[in-house]
């Protein structure tokens, strides 16, 4: 089972082409939060979970509802990570994960994605994105053979600043970054509803056909990325910024 959240499609990108390789079915996390809805099968004994970066670490929102999922307890984990830079130390915290899952993990590999988190940084065009994805697929397919014959994941290598950026700095980043306050919308809305029905935490809410944000945002960046229009605006930092999507999600 391919178990994958993706906000702007890096992570559906990677699940899809495990999956087509693997034959193992998927299950889009995004749909079970948006349900509020826990996973529950016994039947699946090899778990991959496909995951975006958040602050160096897997994020925080996927994390819960492992925690609170009924697993196989025979399941093993392999955990697919994509990022912009780096994973930081996050191995280190999805073995901690696997030890209260009683998981054993058969380890935790990066790759190198197109940065999406345009509120804080800027994000490719299109064709450059694409050469970024090019460029990750030889990780990915390494990943896929280990998969494949029942190995562990290449050990990704931790450095110093990976332990500061997932630790302390992950604390910090979650206080004092990560809310909705500054999403805005400007006169380019056309009051389709896409955000609200994007948004996985049902954090967005249309009222006289403009979205209201409620203060619940993990910064997956879906809403600002899937709006058709362009008015969705994180502050000052989006404005004039490409709105990434994986180009081979869209």
């Amino acid at each position: 089972m391919i178990l994958y959240f993706s906000g702007t499609g890096n992570s559906a990108y990677l699940a899809k082409r495990i999956a087509e390789a693997t034959g193992d079915a998927l299950c889009f996390i995004n749909d079970c939060l948006k349900r509020g809805e826990a996973f529950s099968d016994n039947t699946q004994t090899r778990l991959i979970f496909v995951l975006p970066t958040y602050a160096w670490r897997i994020p925080r929102v996927v994390e819960e509802w492992i925690l609170t999922s009924a697993f196989a307890r025979n399941a093993e984990a392999y955990f697919v990570m994509n990022c912009g830079d780096s994973i930081g130390n996050a191995p280190k915290y999805v073995k901690k994960l696997c030890e209260k899952k009683g998981f054993p993990c058969r380890g935790c590999a990066e790759i190198v994605m197109p940065e999406n988190y345009i509120a804080m940084f800027s994000a490719p065009d299109s064709e450059n994105a694409r050469k970024i994805v090019d460029k990750a697929r030889p990780k990915l397919e390494d990943v896929i053979a280990r998969i494949l014959k029942d190995q562990p994941l290449a050990e990704e290598r931790t450095t110093f600043l990976g332990a500061l950026l997932s630790g302390p700095v992950n604390k910090l980043f979650y206080c004092f970054a990560v809310h909705d306050r500054k999403f805005r919308v400007d006169e380019k809305c056309i009051g389709c509803g896409k955000c609200e029905k994007t948004c996985p935490l049902n954090n967005i809410t249309l009222k006289e056909k403009r979205p209201s944000w409620h203060r619940h945002c993990t910064h997956c960046m879906a809403c600002i990325t899937a709006c058709p229009t362009g008015a969705i605006e994180y502050g000052k930092k989006s404005v004039g910024q490409p709105r990434y999507r994986c180009p081979y999600e869209e």
